[in-house]
């Protein structure tokens, strides 16, 4: 695995990849997984995909200082690159991209890439500013690596939305693969923000996959009423004494529209998303319920 840290090195490093696939007379087929570090078992599955589907894989980890509103843990997000390093190379990583803040931005960006409408619900109106981060790193990590595939996972299922209507608008030549949430044994969806929890915030953040994972039995009982839903979950979350609720919402999904039927099932696609703080560390976690293709009883983020 080659460790680069500036932009002209990554981009020589896949120039240099496609320039020896072509001469061998092969197409070449770039993987991407975007990360801040941290990594854990989640970001795993995506280098994992990225090296089953294409024959070079790139990570990038930067802590993208952009998608930090004032009040947040820029600072204080984990970082270990070490052992985000080893774990890159046991994966089958061909080229870690690490660069640095004044690489990525050498000036204060005057550029923004907005995906509007998408970006304003859910996390979008408590982190104002969030995905504009995002979609303006993904945007320039896109255009530095070129990758043919690029990995993300649907444990954030809203920035999966707004980085496919990103690509889709621009015509950034990347198909977008999003891959299922990861989960402990107890059902915590992997974050690197799980280290903050103290145990009994760990022992409590477990009632975000219960809840979520009660939409089946509440629908198998006739609540097909997206507030009904709504409430529900809240129901749910609450009975954990620590949980301070940021949003409960069941949306239409990709659009995060609010549900234009009386029942989710006529909907054909919708998203149950939810943020809870416990204590200091807030947690999301989703369920996408597909009434068109029957892949409405999994938990897994699909």
């Amino acid at each position: 695995m080659k460790v680069v840290r500036t932009i002209a090195e990554a981009r020589a490093a896949v120039e240099a990849y496609r320039e020896r696939t072509i001469r061998g007379g092969g197409r070449p087929s770039i993987g991407f997984v975007p990360t801040m570090g941290y990594l854990h078992e989640g970001h795993l599955s995506l280098m994992k995909a990225a090296r089953r589907d294409t024959e070079f894989v790139v990570l990038s980890v930067f802590v993208n200082p952009l998608q930090f509103g004032p009040s947040e843990d820029y600072e204080r997000y984990p970082r270990d690159e070490a052992r985000d390093l080893r774990m890159a190379e046991e994966a089958g990583v061909d080229l870690a991209f690490l660069p640095d803040v004044r690489e990525m931005y050498p000036e204060p960006p005057k550029t923004r890439v907005i995906v509007s409408e998408l970006s304003e619900p859910l996390c979008g109106r408590s982190r104002p500013g969030h995905f504009e981060g995002v979609a303006t790193v993904v945007s320039k990590l896109f255009h530095i690596i070129q990758p043919d595939r690029a990995y993300f996972g649907l444990k954030d299922a809203q920035q999966v939305a707004v980085v496919e209507r990103m690509v889709a608008d621009l015509n950034i030549p990347v198909q977008i693969v999003a891959c299922p949430t990861v989960r402990e044994p107890d059902g915590l969806a992997l974050s690197s923000r799980n280290v903050y929890l103290s145990p009994e915030e760990r022992k409590q953040a477990t009632v975000l996959y219960r809840a979520l994972s009660r939409l089946d039995e509440w629908l198998a009982q006739g609540l097909t009423a997206p507030q009904e839903l709504k409430r529900k979950l809240e129901e749910e979350i609450r009975t954990a004494p620590l949980a301070d609720i940021d949003y409960v919402e069941v949306l239409e999904y990709p659009s995060l529209s609010p549900v234009k039927t009386p029942s989710v099932v006529d909907a054909g696609r919708i998203i149950a998303a939810v943020a809870v703080r416990f204590g200091k560390t807030r947690l999301i976690d989703n369920r996408i319920l597909d009434f068109r293709t029957g892949e409405a009883a999994t938990c897994s983020g699909r």
